[in-house]
Order: structure tokens, then sequence, then C-alpha cells
């Protein structure tokens, strides 16, 4: 292989996990904005900026033409801000119309 080759397979690479990444911060933000609609706690607020923040900022713990660290980031966060919704009261049980 070519060295142009490599770079256009690196660049292509490159592209994807900076797609998968903000989408993974929309969705971030639209289930943030979810649960605040629907008065359910969000969780930390530091979870979410810090989330954002290490995606925006360019000091990351991987170069940034890898993007899985910032993939990872967003995905903790989004399980934690999941996490802290309360969960659902189970539903009561049918009466029977005969029954007591």
């Amino acid at each position: 292989m070519d060295t142009t080759t490599l770079l256009v397979i690196a660049a292509v690479v490159a592209a994807v996990l900076l797609a998968v990444a903000v989408g993974l911060l929309v969705r971030l933000v639209r289930t943030r904005r979810t649960l605040r609609r629907a008065g359910l706690p969000t969780g930390p607020r530091w979870v979410f900026w810090g989330a954002v923040l290490y995606l925006v900022l360019p000091t990351d713990l991987l170069p940034d033409p890898v993007y899985l660290d910032d993939i990872a980031v967003l995905l903790l966060a989004l399980r934690s801000m999941r996490a802290a919704r309360p969960l659902p009261l189970p539903l009561p049980l049918p009466r029977d119309a005969t029954g007591p």
C-alpha cells in the first residue's frame, strides 16, 4: 500500500469515529432534555457538562483523530443519566369482575 491509500483509510476511519461521537452527543443532549421536560432527575450536572467539554476540548487521553475515548465518555454519561431516572411503578393487577 502506498502512503496516499493509508492516509485516505485513516481519514475515513477518523470521519466515521467523529460521526459516531457527534451522534452520541446529540443523543446525550436529547436524553437530558427529555428527562428535564418530564421532571425527572438527570443525575449530577457535572456528568453532562463534563462529557460535553471532554468532546470539545482539545486535551484527550488519546490523540483527536482517534475518537474512541470521546465515545466512551459520552456513552458513560448517557448511561449514568439514564440510570438516574426513577424506575416505573409496577402496574396493579386487574381485579376479577366476579371476585371480592
